[in-house]
């Protein structure tokens, strides 16, 4: 936690800014260690604080180790002024993306001569880049979703409900020591598997469709983030042909990401492949997504980004094909970024799979 610190001073110190407050609970628990549903980080040039109330204050003191422990009175903001003021801090830096207009009109009243300013993404910039610790973890999560698609071949049958699939699903992640899924498990069968985010529903599994399962294991703190599309039965051609462009773009894509393109370069590896066999139309989301603390982080693979990717960042390489009325394919592997390309954290087959 020492050196994430070190890290955000920097920044700080770079934009101008005298200090930080940190209340999501993301951001405060990277920067502090600190698990509970409430509590506050504040943070300058040479003083760190990490304020709760008395419901967390032993959880606190076990999980939080170089920062001040405070407990705070009724109003955590009446008390993070006095330090402030204590300090001779005057201006204050806050998460923009993190604070409502209720909220931010509040504290004005309440801090009193400190200038508020907007601080959008600092914590968040030092969350793309993971260190050791982190991607060791988040291994642990890619294996434990593995297996989870090794179990789950053995349930799949025609006659299932899509429901029945997510809940075996989500007891085996959890009984391999998830906390819990990282979102709404995805089970989504024959036309159904043309919704990109296709929750399960109780539509009964047939025989001669797709099957897509989108899942991920929320394990320590790190999500895992995996899909693979099965058939069921025997398929038609032009299911077995969508699968093959699918392939094709996810494997050139992963073939050639590296560290130092923009993420427009690399969304466009998977969606020149599909839009070349005809179907860049139907492939109508990003090719993928941050990955860490949560399911979707920065940075993005998409057509707009211009984000440059740097060793370190675990993203999703996900390309899909997705045909209303019919069916559809996607398949996701998660990735870090190292020095010279990437190595690949999900392991599960990607050969169409008939069960």
């Amino acid at each position: 936690m020492r050196q994430r610190l070190d890290k955000l001073r920097e920044k700080l110190e770079n934009q101008g800014l005298e200090s930080l407050l940190i209340g999501s609970a993301f951001n405060r628990q990277y920067i502090s260690g600190f698990t509970g549903s409430a509590g506050w980080v504040l943070v300058t040039a040479d003083r760190a604080w990490f304020l709760t109330d008395f419901r967390y204050t032993e959880q606190a003191a076990a999980q939080v180790h170089g920062f001040e422990l405070v407990e705070h009175g009724p109003d955590p903001l009446a008390s993070i002024g006095d330090l402030l003021r204590e300090a001779g801090v005057s201006k204050l830096g806050f998460e923009e993306n993190h604070t409502t207009y209720g909220q931010y009109a509040k504290w004005g009243k309440t801090l009193q001569g400190i200038e508020l300013v907007p601080a959008p993404g600092l914590v968040e910039e030092l969350r793309m880049v993971k260190d050791e610790a982190e991607l060791a973890v988040m291994q642990e999560a890619a294996d434990l979703a593995d297996r989870a698609f090794s179990y789950i071949q053995g349930l799949i049958r025609p006659g299932m409900k899509e429901s029945d699939i997510a809940l075996e699903l989500e007891v085996f992640l959890r009984s391999g020591g998830a906390a819990s899924s990282c979102f709404d498990t995805i089970v989504a069968s024959g036309e159904r598997s043309a919704l990109p985010h296709g929750v399960a529903s109780d539509r009964v599994i047939g025989s001669g469709e797709f099957v897509k399962l989108d899942f991920g294991a929320l394990y320590h703190g790190y999500c895992s983030d995996i899909t693979r599309t099965v058939a069921v039965g025997q398929v038609s051609d032009k299911h077995r042909e969508i699968y093959d462009i699918v392939l094709e773009a996810q494997l050139h894509a992963l073939e050639h990401i590296r560290p130092g393109m923009t993420g427009k370069q690399a969304d466009a590896l998977a969606r020149d492949v599909i839009a070349k066999h005809g179907y860049g139309e139907r492939f109508g989301h990003s090719l993928g997504h941050g990955l860490g603390m949560e399911v979707h982080e920065q940075p993005s693979l998409s057509a707009r980004s211009e984000m440059v990717l740097v060793p370190g960042m675990v993203v999703t390489v996900e390309p899909g094909i997705y045909i209303p009325g019919f069916g559809g394919v996607r398949i996701e592997d998660d990735i870090v970024l190292t020095e010279d390309g990437i190595r690949i954290l999900t392991s599960s087959t990607k050969q169409l799979i008939t069960l």
